[in-house]
Formats: C-alpha cells, structure tokens, sequence
C-alpha cells in the first residue's frame, strides 16, 4: 500500500518532517506508566519513534485507510491499533485503570475536545504531549491578562502544568495547513485534586468565560445568592484577570454562600 490520502474532512496534515516527530516523540519523560496512546497516528511518522522508546505503545486512529496503511508497515504494532473514533470510545477498554500518557499531531478541527476527554481521564492520565494548531497550543499555555487566555487555559491549568515548546512551520505537512502549529506538554500536577467542588468549579470557569466582557458578578449573578459576596471585590474583575487559584477561591467562596 502506497501513502494514505489526506482526508480534509477528518482535519488531516501529515507530518513529514523526521526531527520534529523525534522532538515530540522525546518531549515525553516516560514517568509514572507504562503505556502511551497517539491519537490519530495517520502513516506512522510518530509513532515510529515511540516503537523505539522501553514503553508500550498504543495507536487510536479512525480513518479505516491509514489504520490498512499501518497494519502493512508496522507488524509489531499491528495487536495495539485501536480503530476507533477517541472522542466516542472509551479507551479503558483497553488501559483499564492504568495509568497512560497521550501524543499525537491532533487534527485542528477536534483539539480542544481531545483536551476535554483528556481532563476527564485525568486521573489516568499524568502526562500529555501534542501538536495542535498554534494558537490553541498558545492558548492552552496562557497566563492571566492575556485576550486569548480562557476556558481551556483555566481548567487546563487547573490539573496539569502547561509548556509551550515550539512552532512547527506550516510547510512541514502534506498537505501544508494555512497556519502554524505548536507543540506542547502537560504535565499532571503532583496534587491535581481541586480544593472545592470539581463540578462546580467547571460551571463557574465556562459561565465567566462566556460573557468574558463583563464583571464576575453580571456573568455569574445565577451562582451568587449572598448579598454579602456580591459587594466582594474580587467580582467587580473579568474573567480573564482571575489566575486559576483566584477561579478556585471563588467557586468556595459560591460554595460556602448559607443557603
């Protein structure tokens, strides 16, 4: 079998550039599980420096054409292809309760929901490393103060610690994307588990957010029933002011309102 067609519908741009695959396949440090799993693995270029690594890696890839394309050229991998869509299929059908780190070049189109799938396994998940398109790469790693600081900023931020690596220019795939990508890499907080309600920390981010332009206290006013919290001075800010802590001081501070 010749090369895999790129599919626009599925967001396809093959990787070809050997360093880069090598330098996302390295930005992994192997630390705390046994098993990694790339998304959307397409010809192999990354994966192929993952086969080289003392761990057991698994592809999860949809397109039926490149999972053909992978089964022909890399018989050693061929038990631990996963022909699947990763956003509808629960991956501890095959992990269990094992913990696994993540990598992949993610398709553009489904990168932030790979991100939220990823928050949701948590858990099993202490390490993760990708390229996405440059300025989600960007955004994921945002600080405070910034326009482009936001949802997935802050609920990233909350369980994992963020690094932006490097960008990756646009004619380095096949075929070339219309915009740069970024790699980065997440790595578990030792002590990822939120002081206040998770749920409830998740409702507050995505509703601040939401209305960014406005003031916590117009953007959150159906969370917040005490008189006395809504004088507090911390809601006279946007969202984009507030660090991750501050996020988590507040959805207390909505917790521990007197019914």
């Amino acid at each position: 079998m010749t090369n895999v067609r790129a599919k626009k519908h599925l967001g396809q741009h093959f990787l070809t550039d050997e360093n880069i695959a090598k330098k996302i396949a390295d930005s992994l440090t192997l630390s705390g599980y046994q098993n990694v799993l790339e998304i959307g693995p397409g010809m192999g270029v990354l994966t192929k420096y993952l086969l080289e690594k003392p761990i057991t890696t698994h592809v999860i890839e949809i397109d039926t054409e490149s999972v053909e394309y992978l089964q022909t050229h890399y018989l050693n991998l061929s038990d631990r292809i996963i022909s699947k869509d990763f956003l509808k299929y629960d991956v501890r059908n095959v992990f269990k309760e094992e913990p696994f780190a993540i990598i992949g070049n993610f398709p553009y189109n489904i990168s932030s929901q790979i991100v939220f799938k990823t928050l949701e396994m948590r858990d099993q998940v202490p390490e993760f490393s990708g390229m996405f398109q440059k300025e989600v790469a960007e955004r994921i790693c945002e600080k405070p103060g910034s326009k482009t600081y936001g949802i997935l900023s802050v609920l990233t931020q909350a369980f994992y610690n963020a690094t932006y690596l490097f960008t990756v220019s646009e004619k380095v795939f096949n075929p070339p994307p219309k915009v740069k990508s970024g790699v980065l890499i997440l790595k578990r907080k030792e002590n990822y588990h939120l002081p206040c309600d998770e749920k409830l920390f998740f409702q507050v981010v995505k509703a601040a957010f939401n209305q960014r332009r406005k003031t916590l206290r117009n953007s959150l006013k159906a969370f917040i029933t005490s008189d006395n919290l809504k004088e507090h001075s911390i809601f006279g800010m946007r969202p984009e002011q507030l660090s991750v802590a501050e996020f988590l001081e507040i959805t207390q501070m909505i917790s521990d309102q007197p019914d």
